[in-house]
């Protein structure tokens, strides 16, 4: 009869088999801490949605005193996230200025992150891809036709576009969520007005965090709070959105979608309004439909 030797195995001591347990696991550990310690971070910016921020002289001109002092105040709420994030362990950081007559003030640039501004761009969100763990929407606004959304509009605020992706209407937060989704990179925070942050959760779910600098009264009122208290809060909820990463989900859409555009044509008047329909065929042409 043949005799069935013992695996060899088996033969192992078992001190020998711990101590090769303990290495495969401390090895296993350390590979896991250092791609959990690189963590990247790119935040796409915009100006309504900051704190103090009530009205469009504030966000359409450039050169005026309000102007200025708008964009002293968005410096101020975007120095209070970035140093969130780095509390929170964020080991890159790059800003986009994505306000449409940009925002950012090198002046007022906090150290540990660095600032992408300037016109114009070969992408829609230079050097971002799938290196990033997540993505901030800071001082951005709810969707064309919210009546508590302070300055909410969608794209354009002159010719007040309205935007379907598959029957499903969509502001300026999904559009650019879905862009960073095709990247695979999750929305880990939104600041805006309270509205902004009702809509980032029907989109982004409840992972995201969401820190409201001021209430929507109308269009352009609102109630709005000391710098001290929204600047603590940004810093807060940045810090905490670096610890919720790992919970949070990038939103996608299936492509090619069904697209509805509405906007108002203004060249005769009085203003007419005008539908547009369409496939975009993937996330990267999504804005230019």
């Amino acid at each position: 009869m043949l005799r069935r030797e013992p695996h060899a195995a088996n033969h192992l001591p078992p001190s020998f088999v711990r101590g090769l347990l303990s290495v495969f696991c401390l090895v296993s550990l350390a590979t896991f801490d250092a791609a959990a310690a690189h963590k990247k971070i790119y935040i796409v910016t915009d100006l309504e949605g900051i704190s103090g921020v009530y009205k469009f002289a504030q966000t359409r001109e450039t050169n005026t005193p309000e102007a200025r002092q708008a964009r002293e105040f968005f410096m101020g709420d975007l120095a209070a996230v970035v140093r969130g994030l780095r509390a929170g362990g964020a080991t890159e950081i790059v800003v986009l200025d994505g306000h449409g007559n940009q925002a950012v003030l090198p002046e007022l640039m906090v150290p540990g992150a660095k600032y992408i501004t300037g016109l114009p761009r070969p992408q829609v969100f230079p050097l971002l891809d799938g290196s990033y763990a997540g993505v901030v929407f800071l001082g951005f606004h709810a969707m064309m036709g919210t009546p508590d959304g302070v300055l909410h509009h969608t794209q354009s605020s002159a010719t007040e576009n309205r935007y379907w992706y598959n029957g499903v209407e969509s502001g300026e937060l999904a559009q650019c969520a879905i862009v960073a989704g095709h990247f695979g990179v999750p929305p880990i925070l939104v600041t805006g007005d309270e509205a902004t942050c009702r809509e980032a959760e029907k989109f982004f779910g409840k992972a995201c965090i969401k820190v409201a600098v001021k209430k929507g009264i109308a269009r352009e009122s609102a109630l709005l709070y000391p710098f001290e208290e929204t600047r603590a809060k940004l810093y807060k909820g940045a810090k905490q959105a670096m610890a919720v990463i790992r919970n949070c989900r990038p939103y996608r859409l299936e492509f090619p979608v069904q697209a509805r555009k509405e906007y108002l044509v203004l060249q005769e008047p009085p203003p007419k309004r005008v539908t547009k329909e369409g496939t975009i065929p993937d996330a990267l042409h999504l804005l230019d439909f």
